[in-house]
């Protein structure tokens, strides 16, 4: 709770100054009450995947890392074929049922898709559950499904 507190005050620090060191943005954090080490801090720029880009006044400063979509949603589909065995669902959830040891990355995988219709998902060791936001929906997901396989 703390942490994902923490992560949206460094997005929002990082958007309103030109941060371009560690231990500036934990500076910011501590005069914003997070008590943090340069260590947490550290870890927390490479959990939120932040890139460092030209600044306005030329400098080099924290922004988030653009997704480059193509790549990525190339290697998800790779990894969600690689993975997948079956699905069924239950009302507005989707079970996909993977190879054993697979679910948590064909998990990352269908979230990296970044599918509208998908509120959350959750990985054990061979299943993932996906809450979809409507029973409708679920059509959609699986077709999409479908179509990578």
């Amino acid at each position: 709770m703390v942490k994902a507190g923490r992560h949206t005050k460094i997005i929002e620090l990082i958007h309103k100054y030109q941060v371009e060191t560690q231990e500036e943005l934990a500076s910011y954090l501590r005069a914003e009450g997070y008590d943090v080490t340069q260590a947490t801090v550290s870890r927390d720029i490479r959990n939120l995947k932040l890139t460092k880009i030209q600044g306005e006044n030329g400098r080099q400063r924290y922004a988030l890392q653009q997704k480059s979509h193509g790549s990525m949603k190339e290697k998800h589909r790779r990894v969600l074929k690689e993975g997948y065995l079956s699905m069924d669902v239950a009302q507005n959830i989707l079970v996909v049922k993977t190879m054993s040891g697979m679910a948590m990355a064909v998990c990352a995988a269908i979230d990296g898709m970044e599918w509208e219709e998908i509120v959350g998902s959750v990985a054990g060791d061979d299943t993932i559950i996906c809450v979809v936001r409507s029973k409708e929906a679920v059509g959609t997901v699986m077709e999409k499904i479908r179509k990578i396989i």
